[in-house]
């Protein structure tokens, strides 16, 4: 092996990975066959996917093979869903009709509240079905596991990693962002009763933001769900407003979803976090994790 990433996120962009080693010629037609790859450190599976090109480098007298591909989210994003109209989605029905056809399974499950009215539109992804049946209505973020496992179920947040001044930091890096945060939503529901849903990130306008969004839902809309549109637009725009990222020279050094308690006597950083994207890899300089860090409270 001569170098090799790992990139997992919570939810999407899907998980990829990426491998280079040294190739024999010849075997070219092994290749053909490659559709599924699984990483494992020690007994521990930490990757499991699908592959999406193989690559053979011939170049100063050797031979290269790099092999990439993504999560098993992919087998989600890359089918479509046919269009259809539930009377009431119940989480079994979309479980069934969209992701155990792929051959997922489910690794975790909270209890999610059957959808009255659910519509699929044409052009939809099976991951799309899934993920706004999941998030719109019940509150929860889709994802899978490094086995490959489907979660449908709340941040565990038993386990809290730390960094502190004892731990080996390579690079740090803060970012504050206002562009693209929303102050507020207006959501209407353009069916007979006309309603309005104005949801507003107050303590963002308190500072000085003003950005407003206007959003028009389909008439068969229920209010539940424009109520949590408008929710879900502003708290997906101040995703990145503060973030925090990490460099560790050590592989796995935390999970997308997991806590981190930083205490490194910087009172910009300091505090509790939760990771929204770790990538692991291994290159000529070594191994090192890279930690994307958002404030715990944010929807990822």
């Amino acid at each position: 092996m001569l170098e090799w990433e790992l990139d997992y996120g919570c939810a999407t962009p899907c998980d990829s990975f990426r491998v280079v080693c040294l190739w024999s010629a010849g075997q070219e037609r092994l290749l053909a066959g490659a559709v599924r790859f699984e990483a494992c450190e020690g007994e521990e599976t930490v990757f499991v996917g699908v592959v999406d090109e193989c690559v053979v480098t011939r170049a100063d007298g050797g031979e290269r093979l790099e092999i990439s591909g993504r999560g098993l989210a992919a087998l989600l994003l890359d089918n479509e869903a046919q269009s259809a109209e539930y009377a009431a989605a119940t989480p079994e029905d979309i479980l069934r009709d969209h992701v155990r056809p792929y051959g997922i399974e489910v690794a975790r499950q909270d209890a999610l509240p059957a959808v009255r009215g659910f519509a699929i539109s044409a052009g939809s992804s099976e991951w799309s079905v899934l993920y706004q049946f999941a998030r719109f209505y019940g509150g929860i973020t889709p994802r899978f596991d490094r086995k490959g496992r489907l979660i449908l179920a709340g941040w565990d947040d038993s386990v809290t990693r730390k960094v502190d001044g004892k731990t080996a930091v390579t690079a740090q890096i803060i970012k504050f962002c206002r562009y693209g945060v929303l102050s507020e939503v207006w959501v209407w529901d353009r069916g007979k009763s006309a309603k309005v849903e104005k949801v507003v990130d107050q303590a963002f306008k308190d500072v000085g933001g003003q950005s407003r969004r206007m959003i028009t839902m389909p008439e068969k809309s229920d209010y539940q769900a424009m109520r949590y549109q408008g929710q879900y637009q502003l708290e997906k725009s101040r995703q990145r407003q503060v973030e925090l990222e990490l460099e560790l020279p050590v592989v796995f050094a935390a999970w997308p979803g997991e806590l981190v308690e930083v205490a490194r006597g910087d009172a910009a950083v300091d505090g509790t976090w939760r990771v929204a994207r770790a990538v692991v890899s291994m290159d000529d300089g070594g191994y090192r994790t890279r930690l994307e860090l958002l404030p715990p409270d944010i929807m990822l």
